[in-house]
């Protein structure tokens, strides 16, 4: 006596709706990455073995290769740059300024900015790219 099912249950699963939820997924972190990184000024940053962070209120300061300033995201000209720093900083006990310089730029750019700080007595900071370097 054979007493087997002559039809066997097979399981299957229905992905017909895991295509809109990768579709939404996708769109949420790519929404999301954007508003991840405020600073949007590409600058290829020299590189560093070390890292500080910075706990306080800061100020970016950015120079591109073709020596084009931002404060912020506000571009400026080198000639009004000391009022805008002091500007920027007015109110902010103890301000810091992130440097962001490109790589590509000589020491009498950087030397021109510092001194600007000196006169305002504000502290700078120099960011660098630390992901570049191996065992980072």
């Amino acid at each position: 006596m054979n007493i087997r099912r002559s039809k066997h249950f097979k399981p299957e699963v229905s992905t017909s709706s895991l295509n809109d939820i990768m579709f939404f997924l996708l769109l949420f972190f790519l929404i999301v990455s954007t508003l991840a990184n405020p600073n949007v000024i590409k600058v290829l940053l020299p590189k560093s073995k070390t890292a500080q962070e910075i706990d306080k209120q800061q100020i970016n300061l950015t120079v591109t290769a073709d020596r084009r300033y931002f404060i912020g995201q506000k571009e400026i000209l080198l000639s009004e740059l000391e009022a805008k720093l002091k500007e920027s900083v007015q109110g902010i006990q103890n301000p810091t300024v992130v440097l962001r310089f490109a790589k590509s730029l000589n020491i009498q750019d950087l030397v021109d900015v510092l001194e600007a700080g000196v006169r305002l007595n504000i502290k700078m900071v120099m960011a660098t790219d630390k992901s570049a370097i191996p065992g980072s």
